[in-house]
């Protein structure tokens, strides 16, 4: 009895193997061309990073920030795949371009490029290049840009957003501040390295010793210690400094001024309420100092006993002055 079962099931078989749509080959063989083709296009994708990275890492071995054109630029950040985070510096340092604000952001970078191309935490996940004006136009024109330096971030998937554009304008651009961003953005903690900078200290030792000197010198005669006219004139300068934002430029390391790449326009005042530049500081300290002077001068007048005439004309050339200036004041 078994061995009349065996025939039937293979019958059985045949005839399930004839019925088989015959339409049902090309779509099997369709599907494994299919699949055959993604696995060589993953592949490919895979060999084509694999280059990118090495040599991004070639170059990194080489150079701490990396300059590129517009093809490299097109290549490495704007092409997919990618698996790595890039910050950009977009700059104009050649001499013509007179752009003294991107020599010194040009410094701040470097520093914090090297500090994570010699930290313990280097990897092949952020790099850090830069694209100059001369060097790649098309790179400005295609991202609209106009001024410089510009600092961004172009994530490993996905455009930039609004974030990836560091707010130079408000936060300046010391190295720190710049690692702040970086490590908001990519997750990416990069301890800041200085060279060392002995140029306070020596400030500071002759300072000191002019001041000793002077005490030595005048050791048997220190009434000028008690001198109330000095002390002012000390008061009034720390005055100054602090209501001219110097303590700010201190803590954010803002620009001297800014100069358009394009038309070379030079911006002493600041264009926004929550920030500004190192001139505008000085610019604010002159105008607080004249009219302070201009107070002290009127003041003289009103009081002194000379020559009738020479209050008279004193007292109209201050206010003449502090007109003039305090609209201008008034608007800070």
């Amino acid at each position: 009895m078994g061995t009349r079962g065996a025939p039937s099931r293979r019958r059985q078989a045949g005839r399930r193997l004839r019925y088989l749509p015959t339409g049902s080959f090309p779509f099997l063989l369709l599907l494994l061309l299919l699949c055959i083709q993604l696995g060589g296009g993953q592949k490919k994708k895979e060999n084509l990073l694999a280059e990118k990275v090495e040599q991004l890492m070639e170059w990194s071995s080489r150079r701490s920030i990396f300059r590129m054109n517009g093809d490299k630029f097109r290549k490495f950040i704007k092409a997919p795949p990618r698996n790595y985070s890039m910050i950009v510096m977009f700059t104009a340092l050649q001499p013509q371009r007179q752009c003294s604000v991107c020599r010194q952001a040009n410094e701040e970078y470097q520093i914090l490029a090297n500090s994570w191309r010699y930290s313990s935490a280097f990897c092949n996940k952020l790099f850090f290049s830069m694209v100059d004006y001369d060097e790649g136009t098309d790179v400005f024109q295609q991202l609209n840009m106009n001024s410089a330096p510009t600092f961004m971030h172009f994530p490993p998937k996905g455009r930039p957003k609004r974030a990836d554009t560091f707010d130079l304008q408000r936060i300046g651009f010391a190295a720190e501040q710049l690692a702040k961003w970086i490590a908001d953005r990519t997750d990416v903690h990069i301890r800041v390295f200085r060279p060392p900078n002995y140029s306070g200290t020596i400030a500071l030792a002759l300072l000191v010793s002019l001041v000793g000197g002077l005490l030595y010198l005048r050791r048997n005669n220190l009434e000028f210690i008690y001198n109330k006219t000095g002390w002012a004139m000390v008061s009034l300068c720390i005055v100054f400094a602090m209501t001219s934002g110097q303590m700010w430029n201190h803590i954010r390391g803002p620009p001297y001024a800014h100069k358009n790449p394009h038309n070379g326009q030079v911006s002493y005042i600041h264009g926004s309420s929550q920030a500004q530049f190192v001139a505008e500081s000085h610019i604010i300290l002159v105008l607080n100092a004249a009219i302070t002077m201009g107070m002290v001068l009127l003041n003289e007048a009103a009081t002194s006993k000379g020559d009738v005439g020479k209050r008279r004309s004193k007292s109209l050339c201050c206010h003449f002055c502090n007109f003039i200036l305090f609209p201008v004041d008034s608007g800070y």
